[in-house]
């Protein structure tokens, strides 16, 4: 058993609770709240500190092992040396305060398993499988010949070309067959991807719809990657849970979303690197071209969408594997600043990376996210009080103890085993 008392308590929801208390007993939340109401705990090891919070979301993280920022290596490099990377990207996602990832495309279904049967040391991930995007979209690899790239589909599964509703359908089956938590699409082109434009649809509404039902019949929800309005509109209208970056968001496409509960993902963090490091980190010319193109609206429509009350959750996009390569692992607390930069008040984005984090998850989603009675003990003890000043939590050395499904994985000169 541990108690964790602290000068500020900060709960995922609501105010910060000065003086407060959390008592981690096994996977659940025990007791969390004022100290002086707190239950007493003889025996408990106790942990002071100036702050706590619930550990964070990454809601839209990639395990790729990427080291250079061009999608084109994903078929290029031997799917075991990505496995090893994405191995360690885990457990410095963990370090820096992230207990819980939604991931959506990538090795995550494998990693899951490996973290949960104690082979790797990482935080809890969702994963998606697979991302889905028709034939040309941005889930293919337009460089090489279409045959090479479906044949890179069977034998690594992380990027599927389906087309018509008999192949979307079969598409979302094979995600759910290995163990998938959620099916990601692809509704609109994208700026990695070297010929679609980000603005275009990708996929019909006869497809999108059959996706979106396939995956409900499972109790899956869809994210649909979307920067254009034509496809966030057709993806809404189809039912999708997330809307993953959201660039040409206006007006009607906000107050959609707000009239459907979708949830904005906005992943800034990832357009704020490539802008600043991705031509010298090896981003391809078309994707520097598009990033370029996109910047501006991308942060105009965060701001729209927070001024509209769309719900936000906070995402980031990072695939790197490589301390030289921009939006990495580790590098995922930075988004909260750009959330702030954006409009929302330093509660607010603690509240998208903690308590508005797992409705992206839908029926599939953990009771996480919040510092209360009976909610999974995923705990974060702080150097010091992120809810005036959220760039405290981009420095992973401020996390100095981490609790994951009540289990103590971080702390200041390292965890002892047993």
């Amino acid at each position: 058993m541990h108690r964790l008392e602290v000068d500020v308590l900060i709960a995922g929801r609501g105010s910060p609770i000065p003086d407060g208390c959390v008592v981690v007993d096994g996977p659940v939340i025990r007791y969390a709240g004022s100290l002086g109401a707190a239950p007493a705990t003889p025996g408990a090891t106790v942990v002071k500190a100036p702050a706590a919070m619930p550990g964070m979301w990454d809601c839209h993280g990639h395990f790729l092992g990427l080291m250079v920022p061009d999608l084109a290596t994903i078929a290029t490099t031997p799917p075991a040396l990505m496995a090893m990377r994405v191995a360690k990207d885990a457990s410095t996602a963990l370090d820096a305060g992230f207990t819980s990832v939604r991931e959506v495309g990538g090795l995550g279904v494998w990693l899951r398993t490996a973290i949960e049967e104690g082979t790797v040391r990482g935080p809890s991930v969702y994963a998606a499988g697979a991302i889905l995007s028709p034939t040309g979209g941005h889930a293919d690899l337009h460089m090489f010949p279409s045959e090479w790239v479906c044949d890179l589909a069977d034998r690594v599964g992380m990027l599927r070309q389906c087309d018509g509703v008999a192949e979307c359908l079969r598409a979302v089956r094979l995600q759910l067959r290995v163990g998938a938590r959620l099916i990601k699409i692809c509704a609109s082109g994208g700026v990695m991807s070297q010929i679609d434009h980000p603005v275009h649809q990708q996929f019909s509404h006869d497809e999108l719809r059959a996706i979106v039902e396939e995956a409900g019949r499972a109790e899956r929800v869809v994210a649909a990657h979307c920067h254009g309005k034509p496809g966030i509109m057709a993806a809404l209208k189809a039912g999708v849970r997330t809307i993953e970056h959201g660039t040409y968001l206006d007006d009607e496409a906000a107050d959609a979303m707000r009239e459907c509960d979708a949830i904005l993902v906005p992943t800034r963090l990832i357009v704020e690197e490539f802008l600043a490091h991705g031509a010298a980190a090896g981003m391809p010319d078309y994707a520097q071209a598009k990033m370029h193109e996109i910047a501006d609206r991308h942060l105009t429509a965060i701001s729209l969408a927070h001024e509209r009350g769309v719900r936000i959750a906070l995402g980031t996009d990072v695939a790197g594997s490589s301390p030289r390569t921009p939006a990495r692992w580790g590098q995922n607390a930075d988004e909260l600043g750009y959330l702030v930069a954006a409009g929302l008040s330093p509660l607010e984005a603690i509240e998208a990376a903690t308590s508005t984090a797992p409705s992206t998850l839908g029926p599939q989603a953990p009771r996480s996210g919040v510092l209360a009675e009976g909610f999974d003990a995923d705990v974060l003890a702080l150097s010091a009080d992120p809810s005036g000043d959220v760039g405290i939590l981009s420095t992973p050395s401020n996390v100095t103890h981490v609790w994951r499904g009540g289990v103590l994985v971080k702390a200041p000169g390292g965890v002892p085993e047993g």
